[in-house]
């Protein structure tokens, strides 16, 4: 077996059956939200629509992008890629860098076929992209059909596997090439660490419009790598375990930059969606239950996740007087004092 597909399987069982979660919180829980005992609705009448990537959603979420490159993956991604077309949800991809190195795994991010309907989003590494350049870049994003591509930013995973890149310079620039010569929007992607204003300001001068901030308190990459490695990945991974900005923060700090935002890292149910679209997301990405409710049952399971998600967000709008998603960033909510402290430093 490959390193690569090696690699990919062991992030896979890491991810089932250890505790990979960040410890620091997602301060999600610090946006409360009013009751409205009169809402002057019909639950039928909340539009849980949204457009992403010129494709309608049926509801504002996002099986985000896990993994490919071995077989297995491949298996994983076709199954919740037709969990995402039942349910009309967008659905993303793991990064698709070993496809260059071995283009027999192209068939382990191929969705299209069980999935022809919902936005797609491709995934490479922002060293990747630096190096390969726009014109490799997009091969990857034809080879899989997608709407739009990720280019993830994960320097603190990548300091902390024994054989990770250490040169991180003109990343910023390659990203700023791809949303000036790519067919389809770029979205700048954390991986559990969020990003910081000065960081989102430098984005949106680069021209990106897309964010999916992965803020901290969700499945902690670092941990995943302190788990499969040497002593000195242990060590390191755990250092830098609970390192980042809280995703409620990040996507505070992504709307007031301007941008649209994909909420990530940590969201684990249907009051974190709508927590996180109350600050101004326009969708949340789940990977990590969606990916063990695929283990637990299949599509069935993940297809009945989806399905909870929905009936969940739909209620809560309905509760805060929210006709549709966009209002839900109209409702009046109360911070509390630990994300507040990062929003207003």
């Amino acid at each position: 077996m490959s390193e690569i597909r090696e690699r990919k399987l062991a992030h896979l069982d890491l991810c089932l059956r250890e505790d990979v979660e960040s410890r620091s919180a997602t301060l999600l829980d610090d946006v409360e939200l009013f009751h409205e005992a009169l809402p002057d609705l019909s639950l039928d009448e909340v539009d849980l629509s949204i457009e992403l990537f010129g494709k309608t959603l049926r509801a504002p979420l996002v099986i985000a992008g896990m993994t490919g490159g071995a077989p297995r993956a491949g298996d994983i991604n076709r199954g919740l890629a037709a969990v995402a077309q039942k349910a009309g949800l967008a659905m993303g991809l793991g990064s698709q860098r070993a496809l260059w190195r071995e283009p027999e795994l192209a068939s382990t991010w191929r969705v299209r076929d069980v999935a022809p309907d919902v936005p797609l989003l491709a995934n490479i590494g922002a060293v990747q992209a630096r190096d390969a350049g726009p014109a490799a870049v997009q091969e990857l994003v034809e080879a899989v059909g997608a709407d739009a591509l990720c280019v993830h930013c994960n320097v603190a995973q990548e300091l902390v596997q024994d054989e990770g890149d250490r040169d991180f310079r003109g990343c910023l620039d390659a990203i700023a090439l791809l949303t000036d010569e790519l067919p389809v929007p770029v979205v700048a992607k954390e991986t559990g660490c969020g990003f910081a204003p000065t960081t989102l300001a430098r984005l949106r001068a680069a021209g990106v419009r897309y964010v999916d901030v992965s803020g901290a308190g969700g499945t902690s990459w670092t941990r995943v790598e302190s788990l499969r490695g040497s002593r000195r990945q242990r060590e390191l991974g755990e250092t830098l375990r609970d390192w980042g900005i809280p995703t409620a923060a990040a996507v505070v700090f992504a709307r007031r930059a301007g941008l649209e935002v994909l909420a990530s890292g940590g969201i684990r149910d249907a009051r974190d969606v709508v927590r996180a679209l109350a600050l101004g997301a326009s969708a949340a990405c789940l990977a990590l239950p969606f990916l063990r409710s695929f283990e637990a049952g299949g599509e069935k399971a993940a297809s009945a996740l989806a399905e909870r998600l929905a009936e969940g967000v739909r209620a809560l709008l309905l509760l805060i007087g929210a006709r549709g998603v966009r209002d839900a960033g109209l409702a009046p909510r109360r911070i509390g004092p630990a994300l507040r402290g990062w929003i207003e430093s």
